[in-house]
Order: structure tokens, then C-alpha cells, then sequence
């Protein structure tokens, strides 16, 4: 089966060009058959873009599918149908699932899910410990390295220096990252679980302190250097975390990391007594966002990842204090930074000029994740790539309605809010996965 994507325009390594691209085997082509001009009988389905972008798919290095286990919050078919809808070709699994993916029979049945319902690449992770819990004994490395694109412990930070040293060390001999939720417990405060802004201070609320991640963060960083282990550290939201990683990378140390969209547009000022706003680690200071946004422009953050957490409507409906933790963000997050790190600066509201470009987004959420965990697919729309690709509409104005989502979860900071750019299409093996039109 071959397919013609016409009249757009492609993300190359030189930046954007006009190439009509041919879709066949999973791959990309630029050579159309001999003596055929650019036909449609010659294909056995033609698209004309009419100047949109064709570009390599997303890649989300930090989602939560749910299942198996809480699939009454999100299940493989629901996340990965929202995963396309959002332009992503490629998502990783976090191991907060039942049962704990921490040996190869507990991770065959999330294999089996994947195989089965998944309509994008699913990568999943293993665990670092035996029960994800950031203490204990160590998960059987060894047994489920092949399967998994990295080890992480994902909403627990590890918690003994010694322990994580080791997990570094056996991950580094089996050729996976250690990829870290960082919180250090000794640094919460009792009965905390919003954050130590200002907001907190306000309106009463005990707040998860910001040393409880940078003090992990520094530790960590100092044991890949001493190991020598490919270190990434999730959802980073505080400038002394961002100042670490900057001055680490400096010295060469193998560490890279991420942030979502929610922590480079809100500041802790702009929350609500709502569990839409409930989400770990919090959203901060102004200092902190724009210490965010300083570590996107400069690249001391690699990756802007949607930390998608999916949670039934009474889960997230306790309020700010009683809510689970976590927010929906697939299918927002290309549409949020669009429009509020490239249109405008976070910074600077209604200035007209964007932090970043839009070739630097394009890096953040395709090219770089792909890099950071070695993962299969597109870097650039080339000659013999994989057919992973999602074509954007830059100029669509629409509005968020979650009850339109194709995820299960609803709980949004975007609901409402007009943005600027979405996904129209969505190619997996070069067969479309998701059609605005339909």
C-alpha cells in the first residue's frame, strides 16, 4: 500500500521544505515512480495538505496508560487512541500498574495489552524496586531489559543513596536509563501535598517542599557521574534543579531531563481550590517557571513531556487537599506550547514574541526524547524514515472541551482556553491512526 502526502511542508535536518512524500512499507519516499508525474492513479491513497507541516511524530516519554490494574482510570486503547489524537507516535508506559512490571511475568500481561489494543508504539518501563515503592530490593533487572525502555520508580523517588547507586550500576551493564521521580521524603513536610508557594502559605495549605526534589536531583546527578550511568529526571519544576542539570551537563555528566507544559505556563498564583490543579511535584513559583522556560531556550531541558495521569471523575474530585494526583495531557500539550511558548512568551503575555520556535518544539517533543532513550522512529521527515509522522494545522483556533477527549480522564488545566495549532493527522507504519476530518 502506498500513500501520497502532497503540498506541505516537511521537517528536515535544514528546517522545513515543500517535498510531496510517498508513504509505503512503513517508510518514507522521496523517489516517485518513473515516468509518473505526481499522479493519483499511481498511489492507492493521495492527501492533499494545502500547506500544512508534516513533521516526526511526537514521542511522550513520560505517560501513564493505567492497565493493567486501574483501567477504570485509562486502558492501552483509550491512552493510545488520545496519544494519536495528540499527534504521538510513540509513547512510554510508566510502571505504576498492577501487577508492578518488576520481572517478565508481571510485565507479559502489560505486553500482552500493548500487542493487542495499542494503535501507537508503546514502550514500556521497568521498575527499579520489587513493588515501586523507591525502597526495597531491586526489581529483575536483568530479566525484563529487553522488554523495557528504561527503569524508573515513577511517582517514588528512591530513597536510600546506596540503593539507587546499585540500581545505576546494574542498569549501566544491561544498556538502560535510570529515569527518576525525585523526592526526597525526609524533606516533606507532615501531610503535605500541594506545594510551598505562596499560595499555600495564603490559603493554609501544608506544601511538598522544593528540596524534596532538588536535593535528589543533586545527589543523583553525582552518582552518574561517579557511575558513569545515562541519568533522566522526570517533571523537573524547581530553578535549583534546573541550575544543577545545567552545571552537570557542563561537566559532561550523562544527564538529561524534562518538564510539562503545565509548569512552564501557571505559577502557583493562578491555582484553584480544584483537583484539576492537583498534580505532584506542584506547580511552583514565577522564579521557578521562568527558571523553566531559561532551561528550554538554553537546552538544559531535553524534553517537554505531558506526564499524562488519568483519573476517574470522583478521584479528581476532592478538591485541592483530597484529589489524586495528576492531569490529562496528550491530547493539549503540541497545541499549549504552540501557542504559549512559540506565539507568545510565558513570561511576557500578549507580547507577540515567543520563547522558542517552532523547529525547537518540534525537537522537544520528537527529535530529542527519541534521542535521550534511544527509541525506534523519525528524528526528521527523510529519505527511508519510519512512516511515524503527524501533520499539524498551524493556523485552527479552537477551544478545549474535554468530554471530546478521546482519553478516559477530563481532568484538565486547559478546559476552556482557546489555543492556536493542532494535529489533523497522525500516521503509525504509514497508515493513518487519526483523522480530524473523521
Amino acid at each position: 500500500m502506498s500513500t501520497l502526502l502532497k503540498n506541505a511542508a516537511i521537517f528536515t535536518r535544514k528546517g522545513f521544505i515543500r517535498q510531496d512524500i510517498i508513504l509505503s512499507d512503513a517508510r518514507v519516499l522521496f523517489d516517485f515512480p518513473k515516468n509518473e508525474k505526481v499522479n493519483k492513479e499511481a498511489f492507492d491513497t493521495v492527501y492533499d495538505l494545502n500547506g500544512l507541516f508534516i513533521i516526526p511524530g511526537f514521542a511522550d516519554v513520560h505517560v501513564h496508560l493505567r492497565e493493567p490494574g486501574f483501567s477504570y482510570k485509562e486502558n492501552i486503547r483509550t491512552g493510545t487512541l488520545a496519544a494519536a489524537h495528540g499527534g504521538y507516535t510513540a509513547v512510554c508506559a510508566m510502571p505504576n500498574i498492577k501487577p508492578v512490571p518488576s520481572n517478565y511475568e508481571n510485565l507479559k500481561q502489560e505486553l500482552e495489552c500493548i500487542r493487542r489494543d495499542a494503535v501507537v508504539h508503546v514502550y514500556p518501563y521497568g521498575s527499579i524496586t520489587e513493588q515501586q515503592t523507591g525502597r526495597g530490593a531491586l526489581s529483575n533487572m536483568d530479566e525484563i531489559a529487553e522488554y523495557v525502555c528504561a527503569f524508573s520508580d515513577d511517582g517514588k523517588g528512591m530513597q536510600e543513596r546506596e540503593q539507587m547507586r546499585q540500581a545505576m550500576i546494574k542498569a549501566k551493564s544491561l544498556h538502560r536509563m535510570i529515569v527518576a521521580h525525585c523526592e526526597d521524603e525526609t524533606e516533606l513536610k507532615p501531610g503535605g501535598c500541594i506545594h510551598d508557594g505562596e499560595y499555600a502559605r495564603l490559603h493554609h495549605h501544608v506544601g511538598i517542599n522544593s528540596a524534596s526534589e532538588w536535593k535528589q536531583v543533586a545527589r543523583d546527578v553525582a552518582l552518574a557521574e561517579e557511575t558513569g550511568e545515562r541519568y533522566h529526571v522526570c517533571h523537573v519544576s524547581t530553578k535549583e534543579s534546573v541550575a544543577i542539570i545545567r552545571e552537570a551537563k557542563k561537566r559532561g555528566v550523562p544527564v538529561t531531563c524534562e518538564t510539562g507544559p503545565h509548569y512552564l505556563m501557571f505559577t502557583d498564583m493562578d491555582l484553584k481550590e480544584d483537583g484539576s490543579w492537583k498534580m505532584n511535584p506542584p506547580i511552583r513559583s514565577r522564579e521557578d517557571r521562568d527558571a523553566l522556560i531559561e532551561g528550554v531556550i538554553d537546552g538544559t531541558i531535553d524534553c517537554i513531556v505531558t506526564d499524562h495521569a488519568p483519573h476517574s471523575q470522583e478521584e479528581k474530585a476532592k478538591g485541592l487537599d483530597g484529589s489524586s494526583f495528576g492531569i490529562v495531557g496528550l491530547e493539549t500539550c503540541f497545541s499549549a506550547m504552540y501557542t504559549h511558548m512559540v506565539l507568545q512568551d510565558p513570561r511576557h503575555p500578549g507580547s507577540g514574541k515567543g520563547a522558542i520556535r517552532l523547529e525547537k518544539l518540534i525537537e522537544l517533543m520528537s527529535v530529542n526524547p527519541r534521542e535521550a532513550f534511544s527509541l525506534p522512529g523519525p528524528r526528521y521527515v527523510e529519505e527511508g524514515a519510519a512512516a511515524d509522522l503527524t501533520v499539524l494545522d498551524l493556523t485552527k483556533r479552537w477551544t478545549v472541551d474535554s468530554s471530546r477527549f478521546f482519553s478516559m480522564g477530563r481532568s484538565t488545566l486547559f478546559q476552556g482556553m482557546e489555543l492556536v495549532g493542532e494535529p489533523v493527522m497522525t500516521f503509525v507504519d504509514g497508515k493513518p491512526v487519526y483523522k480530524r476530518a473523521e
